[in-house]
């Protein structure tokens, strides 16, 4: 179980450390007010009819970004793909080498296994909004770092304020890690639904993972069927 008050510290604690190192001199870590508020707003629900910025906002502040190493080895940015309004958001861990390449979340074979399991549930690529904890593919396809998930964590913030998602599907245990604020491994997370913020978000396995160990995906299954359960399907 995620304790909200811990989390909270967390999310104070990064706060205080990003303008620590702004004011410090570090080159490229946002620490923008915009951002910042962001982060504080983690773990809070977001009255609804709160005027909120656009996703092409976010997008443009984005810009060709230079906050951390990652933007020295990238092709293309990676910003996320998807329904402005999505009922249901999936937030991977990073790009790979095909995302790299084509801008665009979720697109080499990792991502056709995505888009299988959409289907599977009754659902299209067009319906739901898929985006990254990170925007640029880290070297290797390694796991993200602590430092590069600071300087991207206050834009997913902001593009998860813009969808305003009933349901977040995090893929992988960096992704649910990260938005969980837990340390917990995958195996332990997943198939549980989390409150975080008003929105239910349930972990999952990778689709990369399920593609190197296939006896996994009956597990995703599973965690599928109970997003099915819960999911406002119209008509």
């Amino acid at each position: 179980m995620i304790d909200r008050r811990n989390f909270s510290n967390v999310i104070v604690e990064l706060s205080h450390t990003l303008r620590r190192m702004a004011e410090s001199g570090v080159r490229g870590v946002d620490c923008s007010e915009k951002s910042l508020d962001s982060l504080k707003a983690w773990g809070r629900p977001a009255p609804r009819a709160a005027a909120l910025e656009t996703l092409e906002e976010i997008r443009a502040d984005l810009g060709e970004c230079v906050r951390c190493g990652l933007s020295e080895s990238r092709t293309r940015i990676v910003f996320g793909r998807g329904r402005p309004d999505a009922r249901l958001m999936f937030v991977g861990e990073g790009p790979g080498q095909e995302e790299d390449r084509a801008g665009e979340p979720f697109v080499g074979a990792a991502g056709q296994l995505l888009t299988r399991i959409i289907e599977a549930i009754k659902l299209t690529r067009e319906e739901v909004y898929i985006a990254n904890v990170v925007k640029c593919r880290p070297p290797g396809n390694r796991t993200p770092q602590p430092g590069e998930i600071a300087a991207c964590m206050p834009f997913l913030r902001r593009q998860i304020a813009a969808v305003r998602p009933m349901f977040i599907c995090t893929l992988g245990g960096c992704a649910a890690q990260t938005l969980l604020g837990t340390t917990e491994p995958i195996s332990r997370l997943r198939g549980r639904f989390f409150d975080v913020g008003g929105i239910r978000v349930l972990p999952t396995f990778h689709p990369a993972y399920l593609l190197r160990n296939p006896e996994k995906k009956r597990e995703v299954w599973e965690d599928m069927k109970r997003l099915m359960k819960e999911y406002p399907y119209e008509g």
